[in-house]
């Protein structure tokens, strides 16, 4: 679909997530347990008869660079962490009574240029470090038997990224047992048609035949309620030759479903059944969801009928001290509190992600704009002493785009397609970014382009011709709709004025501009039938008013919903810290700023900071931290982000700061006081003067105790708990400038991932059971084992009580 013919894009759509290991055939075994693991390139690392017993034993997910040193000669780019090669082993027994089955092995993801060999024989290489794929083994199986599983890593390019990628096989590995006649890999795929009555699902399964004799079969699907109780059946016929592949289509009407939406993200299951006689010899299991959406150029975005704009933003894939390992428990809770704080939608920054991700945006009700790229056919600049410091580096994945790229994008399709929480399909980010590396003629300016003098530089003859973008976009878009044409594609454009000389954003369903507000007015004047929206913004209030003044633009995606490694400073800088929520997932004081101005819920927060003459006429900050705790007499700017009409303040009971009105301009309320110690506390006042939130912060004496104060007491085997401590004062008042150091102890059958105090600049040891706090608060992320009991976890530190809690591992 054409920017250039009007785009009110109607999506109905019933979306499919396969649950189990998302390959959507067979049955699945985890084998993320004892693998042995070495940070070598050790010759002949696939050999059967090699000795890896003195290899470090570790569990997958994996991550090495994270558990690596932090170094000032590494790259910024990557947060100062090492790459490498390492290589993986795993002895695995295949059931003697597999004999006549398949088997593959399905990998999420490894971090990078990867190779797997089982028994000696290479099954394929696959350099994309994102993309989640399969190999055959079934030829080099030994049944009965131990066989060996061999991955190398080759992340010798460790300066490949502009952000921190982990290195490893950080996502989940399965072994997938499957009659030789099975649904092939990601061969489920369903969608809608909305009928006058209802819905009519349309649902495309494709089967593949591994045996020498052509098949009769039959393909049942059914779609279950919540309360697993059919509500549509069909079932039809098919025959596949041998050694070849066939596709059923059928369709599943729904009168009445109940929609996926995001306050309600009701979710069906759809299981598909093959049959050959009477016996079932395959079967998969999808989670579903009923929704449709429109993309109006004028009108902006609609799901399910109801107007409104997506309040985004982008994150990339790791979780502070967890590198790119990061488990699904601490996703929930990060997505969880960006919901809280209003954001509806995710913008996957640069890269599909785990699918643990998607499955979650799909159960609590996130939009998704799934994104496949960074760069295309040339590298971009990779920042190697500090962010936009120095001399950039050149390392990249563009090596591998061409035979790869658009392979890699038809994988992620084919797994992605299925979530209903996916809205758009993003082909690439700031590909087009002017002179890193393509360029173009209007880079020079004139009066005919709109610009009084040269941008970005001006043309650079010798560059990579900017119109070579189109033919690219173009390119990809096919692979997109060959495997779904039920979800624009778009593409976050960062050089839309040149881009816009070229075939790139007309090749587009939806066009994304990186902080591009200045042209919204012009180029929607000038390209009247572009779909517009913010792919990556600023987090002040006028980038946000842009989008509210304008019916036209749909939206933004603020960089970045939560602080990342890597795309660091000079050192000492662990990562970018523009996010809603730090490395912890804990709430930033923008983060609150931003609640203030996205959600509906009444709130109030308050933070501080000194000002002097020169500084207080100065606009109030959205950075201010909730700290009181100054000079005596000290002249502090107290700060309200609020979503309410009115604000007062006041101090030990007394008002100290006037009633004044929500200020549209910049979104926030303040007072310039003197310092005194005690409690400060706010009162947000709606229209009719009703009081309808309040927030306090106290003045703290010296660190006194270490308190937990969110723990999860009781957790399955092999899941994450997430335990929260504050250091307090003698009565129990958070202390916010404690930086004490805290040690973690675990008695029982645990471990500790890490410890995540989210403070950017301290450069410590993140390996180890001992790290300082920050604001006086750290969170604890500790893995259970596989035996149930009891697990007592301390914390101790110099000078202050400690703290002890317990978890039941069931």
């Amino acid at each position: 679909m054409k920017s250039k013919v009007i785009l009110s894009l109607l999506i109905s759509l019933f979306c499919v997530n396969v649950i189990v290991a998302q390959v959507g055939f067979g049955k699945a075994e985890q084998i993320n347990n004892s693998w042995n693991f070495t940070l070598n390139d050790v010759e002949n690392g696939q050999s059967v008869q090699l000795d890896d017993s003195r290899w470090e034993s570790v569990d997958l997910p994996h991550d090495w660079s994270v558990k690596g040193q932090l170094s000032p000669t590494l790259a910024s780019a990557t947060g100062y962490l090492p790459g490498g090669i390492g290589w993986y082993r795993k002895h695995l027994t295949i059931p003697a009574d597999k004999k006549d089955e398949k088997v593959y092995l399905y990998f999420e993801g490894v971090y990078n240029r990867s190779e797997v060999f089982v028994n000696g024989v290479s099954l394929g290489k696959r350099p994309n470090g994102y993309i989640s794929f399969m190999y055959d083994a079934t030829p080099y199986i030994k049944y009965g038997e131990e066989n060996v599983i061999a991955v190398r890593v080759d992340h010798s390019q460790s300066a490949d990224s502009r952000w921190y990628t982990g290195s490893g096989i950080y996502r989940d590995v399965w072994v997938v047992y499957a009659n030789p006649v099975h649904i092939e890999q990601w061969g489920v795929y369903a969608y809608p048609e909305q009928l006058k009555k209802g819905y009519q699902l349309q649902v495309e399964v494709n089967i593949e035949n591994g045996s020498s004799e052509s098949s009769v079969l039959t393909i049942k699907n059914e779609l279950l309620d919540e309360n697993n109780e059919a509500i549509a059946k069909s079932s039809g016929k098919l025959t596949v030759a041998a050694n070849q592949s066939g596709k059923i289509q059928t369709a599943l009407k729904v009168t009445k479903p109940e929609l996926w939406s995001l306050d309600n993200p009701n979710l069906y299951t759809l299981k598909t059944s093959v049959y050959s006689g009477d016996e079932l010899i395959d079967e998969a299991t999808t989670k579903t969801g009923f929704r449709h959406f429109t993309f109006d150029p004028n009108k902006g975005f609609a799901l399910n009928g109801e107007s409104m704009k997506v309040k985004g933003v982008c994150l990339h894939h790791d979780g502070g001290v967890l590198g790119s390992a990061v488990p699904r428990e601490v996703w929930k809770r990060r997505l969880l509190t960006l919901k809280e704080i209003g954001v509806n939608a995710i913008r996957t920054s640069h890269n599909p992600q785990a699918t643990d991700l998607y499955d979650l945006c799909d159960e609590l009700g996130l939009l998704v704009l799934n994104e496949a790229f960074d760069e295309w056919e040339f590298p971009k600049r990779k920042w190697l002493q500090g962010w936009n410091v120095g001399t950039p580096g050149f390392e990249g994945s563009y090596d591998f785009f061409e035979e790869w790229g658009e392979k890699d994008l038809a994988d992620m399709v084919k797994r992605d397609r299925n979530h209903p929480s996916i809205f758009a399909w993003s082909i690439g980010n700031e590909v087009d970014y002017p002179n890193d590396p393509y360029s173009h003629p209007v880079l020079d300016g004139g009066t005919e382009t709109g610009f009084t003098q040269p941008i970005f530089g001006g043309y650079k003859k010798d560059a990579p011709d900017a119109e070579r973008l189109g033919a690219i976009a173009e390119r990809l878009v096919k692979v997109v709709k060959q495997y779904d044409q039920s979800r624009p594609t778009t593409a976050g454009l960062a050089g839309v004025a040149m881009s816009n000389q070229t075939g790139y954003p007309f090749a587009l369903d939806i066009a994304g501009y990186n902080y591009t507000e200045s042209l919204y007015d012009h180029d929607h004047e000038k390209y009247p039938n572009r779909v517009l929206y913010g792919s990556e913004n600023r987090h002040d209030i006028a980038a946000w008013k842009v989008v509210t003044s304008r019916e036209f633009v749909f939206g933004q995606f603020l960089w970045t919903g939560i602080d990342y490694l890597g795309e660091s400073g000079r050192w000492p800088s662990r990562g970018f810290y523009s996010g809603l929520l730090d490395f912890g997932g804990f709430i930033k004081p923008r983060g609150y700023f931003r609640q203030s101005l996205w959600s509906d819920k009444p709130m109030a927060y308050l933070g501080t900071y000194p000002i002097s003459e020169r500084s207080k006429d100065r606009g109030p900050s959205m950075d201010a931290w909730p700290i009181w705790n100054y000079e005596d007499g000290q002249s502090i700017r107290v700060v309200c982000y609020t979503n309410a009409a009115q604000a007062e303040l006041s101090l030990n009971g007394k008002v100290v700061g006037e009633k004044k009105a929500y200020n549209d301009e910049t979104g926030i309320i303040y007072w310039d006081i003197p310092y005194q110690a005690g409690k400060l506390e706010v009162i947000g006042i709606d229209e009719n003067g009703n009081k309808v939130s309040q927030n306090a912060i106290q003045s703290s004496s010296r660190s006194n105790e270490i308190k937990v104060i969110s723990n999860e007491t009781t957790i399955e085997k092999g899941k994450v708990a997430q335990i929260i401590i504050q250091v307090v004062d003698e009565d129990g008042i958070p202390v916010m400038l404690s930086d004490d150091e805290v040690t973690c102890q675990i008695d029982g059958d645990a471990k500790l991932l890490g410890l995540e105090a989210s403070n950017n600049s301290d450069m410590s040891d993140y390996t180890d059971n001992k790290q300082r706090v920050f604001h006086g608060r750290m969170i604890a992320y500790i893995r259970a084992g596989e035996n149930e009991g009891k697990v007592v976890v301390k914390f101790s530190a110099n000078w202050v009580k400690s703290a002890e809690t317990s978890i039941e591992i069931r």
